[in-house]
């Protein structure tokens, strides 16, 4: 199992737009043997203390191995609308765990 936490930060005022990639990829996941286990929001205000910023989202999901991770990634739906995703975020901060 491979597992996939994401610290997602969009860019002020895309919210939407990352929305509209969010509604059209997320529900792949279960196709390619994926789980979406949590989807977090937070704000400023949920920070207690660290270096970092707040991200808009969090995200926690696991793929049944490397491969089907692999094919979700490279899903051609996706990948017509990751034009949506470079708009609209500024950085993810990926931590993988095998």
């Amino acid at each position: 199992m491979v597992t996939v936490t994401q610290f997602v930060y969009v860019k002020e005022g895309k919210e939407e737009i990352f929305q509209q990639f969010e509604s059209l990829v997320l529900p792949l996941i279960p196709r390619y043997n994926g789980k979406l286990l949590l989807r977090l929001r937070l704000g400023p205000e949920q920070l207690i203390e660290g270096e970092l910023e707040a991200p808009y989202e969090v995200h926690l999901v696991s793929f049944g191995s490397d491969a089907d991770l692999a094919a979700y990634m490279s899903d051609q739906t996706r990948e017509k609308n990751l034009y949506l995703k470079e708009e609209s975020i500024l950085k993810v901060l990926t931590v993988r765990q095998s």
